[in-house]
């Protein structure tokens, strides 16, 4: 299931990206909600909020590390909760997706843009939600499997 979940994300983070150069990258923005909410096409080349720019080998050799671990993690705890499953699946693939672009481009590709926050895409969706899911189970349990309770 866990791969499942990588395999859907990951298509849907790449194909939204690829809209987003070919339809978004020639005229840079759409608003779709005027002042709050475009769709604005961004070359990202650092991290969350354009931090550590131009540091295509870091990121590449970190994100190798996460996805590995990730594999590794669930490889070796089969009795994880599934939320907890869920979670890492959902950070992997937005970590893959997000890697995709800075083997292929140097950078990520960035699209939506709520105007008060730097935009992001579907990969950085993923990590986000993935990562809230695996911290509540942390905080709620103080375990990883049911069979730990």
């Amino acid at each position: 299931m866990a791969y499942l979940i990588v395999l859907i994300v990951l298509i849907l983070d790449q194909i939204t990206k690829l809209w987003a150069i070919n339809s978004l990258k020639p005229i840079e923005s759409i608003a779709v909600i005027p002042k709050i909410f475009h769709l604005t096409y961004v070359e990202n080349s650092g991290a969350a909020f354009g931090i550590l720019q131009n540091q295509k080998l870091f990121f590449i050799f970190a994100t190798t590390l996460i996805v590995v671990g990730i594999i590794i993690f669930i490889s070796k705890n089969k009795k994880l909760f599934l939320t907890m499953k869920l979670g890492l699946s959902l950070i992997m693939a937005g970590a893959i997706g997000n890697l995709i672009d800075r083997i292929r481009f140097s950078y990520v590709v960035d699209f939506f843009d709520f105007k008060i926050w730097p935009v992001f895409n579907i990969a950085d969706i993923s990590i986000v939600i993935g990562a809230l899911l695996v911290s509540y189970l942390i905080i709620r349990y103080d375990s990883f499997s049911p069979k730990e309770l």
